[in-house]
């Protein structure tokens, strides 16, 4: 039995053929440009481009697999890049280009809160990060600015909502893709009610809203024409999976609490899979897991390994004219800064707060430490310590709310590649690091999905045994975690509240680019 399992991402659009054994079977690749900026700031795409890339991806698997792959085909699954919204009329149209997740533009706070409630958000100092999550809100901004596009939209939909209308002609997600913008009620997994908080700073009504549905039910039917298309049979099932980071937690088998699983993509982020609800940043939803009645509380890093792109675009133009020459990625060869480079970066630490985020709005990057011994080579394992530094701050956060020990680690992602990052990580936690036999986990979580809908395992955790597989363990070095342990308790973690006076008086002198505050 085999799945179709589809990643839409920010800069490509992956297609897998899974076989129930979690094997790879085939996969094809369709990049594009990851949006275009009308203005300083923006980032837009038109949503056929990912339309477009779905059809040319999945064409190729089924034009170049074999017959009796094809037809143990049994549905298709989608995970897409979070918070991406699309706007269309009632016939599925986009009424404007996409708007992704990457957009830094900002509605004004318009936003009607009834008086009592405000001082309540006051007191607990809430009212700060509310200003900032409706200015966030890209449907504010929609309201704002194109009242003609607002008034009629049909419905407001992310990214896999759009793609699941294509297929199927109905407007229906998986309510664990409700990661962004909108009202919906974390905890319940259905949109909020109308006097709920979200609902008065994301004022949207429910009927320009999609129909929900919890991950490994079934979405709809390809449509025949699409069927066509695609070179599928018609009718065939489209399942309900999950956004991509929490497929990616699936996919690396992180289904317990003792069990976190570390994404190292363009987001940075940390997450366990649980029973219960629970906030690690207070005000900070968990987001609906990729298996139903569980949550994924989650601590994220907004910039993360965007972070590796920022210092080799900045600093490593050497190691980038070398790759060429000799073939491989920039990166490769500045593997080589981390494995020269004792533990520690002789004192070089940077704490990673290349973007603010809503419970600290004025926070920014820092490196301290600095001396003339120090080359680009520290900066860039101080960068990647850095972030180990501030994942690991996540896990605290979740074991201190969630009253959970986190044991062992799974990673995922473009820097989970590297032996040298997943040794560091390993020795800053001082954990076990798992890494999985494929890195497009995100994929084979969605894959999973789907065989639980389609009845081949009756329950997630047997298909995490039969599916999920792991390509190699890193172990702490315990000289080198002690050495990250006495930084992380005695100096990374006072950097923020030392600074934290600096990034205030700062926003009063300095005049940052929109979307920088």
């Amino acid at each position: 039995m085999n799945v179709l399992s589809v990643d839409c991402g920010t800069q490509s659009l992956r297609a897998f053929l899974i076989n129930e054994h979690g094997e790879i079977l085939k996969k094809a690749h369709v990049a594009y440009k990851p949006y275009f900026s009308k203005k300083p700031g923006w980032a837009e795409q038109n949503p056929l481009v990912y339309w477009n890339a779905l059809v040319k991806s999945v064409r190729s698997i089924v034009d170049n697999a074999e017959q009796n792959e094809i037809h143990s085909i049994q549905a298709i699954t989608i995970t897409s890049q979070r918070a991406t919204m699309v706007v269309v009329d009632k016939n599925g149209d986009p009424l404007r280009d996409a708007i992704i997740w990457l957009d830094q533009r900002k509605a004004k706070f318009d936003a009607h809160v009834p008086f009592l409630k405000n001082v309540g958000y006051k007191l607990v100092g809430m009212d700060e990060a509310i200003k900032i999550a409706q200015s966030e809100a890209k449907i504010n901004w929609i309201r704002q600015n194109e009242p003609h596009i607002f008034r009629k939209a049909h419905k407001f939909l992310f990214l896999s909502g759009y793609l699941i209308y294509k297929l199927t002609g109905r407007f229906v997600d998986s309510n664990a893709s409700q990661v962004g913008y909108l009202p919906f009620d974390h905890k319940k997994g259905t949109w909020a009610d109308p006097n709920d908080l979200k609902s008065l700073i994301f004022p949207v009504s429910k009927e320009k809203l999609v129909d929900l549905v919890k991950p490994s039910q079934i979405l709809g039917e390809l449509k025949n024409d699409v069927a066509d298309i695609l070179h599928l049979p018609p009718k065939m099932p489209i399942i309900a999976s999950a956004s991509d980071k929490s497929c990616e937690t699936l996919g690396v088998g992180a289904i317990t609490e003792d069990f976190a699983s570390l994404s190292f993509g363009t987001t940075a982020t940390i997450q366990v899979t649980t029973q219960k609800y629970f906030e690690p940043i207070k005000y900070m939803p968990s987001y609906v897991a990729a298996i139903p009645g569980y949550y994924n509380p989650e601590v994220e890093i907004f910039r993360g390994f965007w972070m590796v792109k920022w210092f080799k675009e900045e600093f490593g133009s050497k190691e980038v004219q070398k790759a060429m020459e000799k073939g491989v990625s920039p990166e490769e060869l500045m593997d080589d800064f981390l494995k020269d480079v004792p533990p520690g970066s002789l004192g070089l630490v940077v704490q990673p707060y290349w973007t603010p985020g809503l419970k600290m709005p004025e926070a920014k990057g820092a490196i301290i430490g600095f001396g003339s011994m120090h080359t680009r080579a520290h900066l860039y394992k101080a960068i990647v310590e850095g972030l180990g530094y501030a994942l690991l701050d996540g896990k605290l956060k979740i074991e201190r709310v969630g009253k959970i020990k986190i044991k062992k680690l799974a990673v995922s992602g473009g820097g989970a590649q590297s032996n040298q990052v997943c040794q560091i990580i390993s020795d800053i936690f001082n954990l076990p690091v798992y890494r999985g036999e494929t890195h497009e986990s995100s994929s084979l979580g969605a894959a999973i999905d789907a065989f639980v809908g389609l009845g081949m395992y009756s329950t997630f955790q047997e298909g995490v045994e039969k599916m999920v597989r792991y390509a190699k363990t890193f172990n702490p070095n315990e000289k080198n975690a002690e050495i990250y342990s006495r930084i992380f308790n005695e100096i990374y973690r006072h950097m923020y509240d030392h600074l934290k006076p600096l990034y205030k008086r700062m926003r009063n002198h300095v005049k940052y680019p929109e979307g920088e505050e």
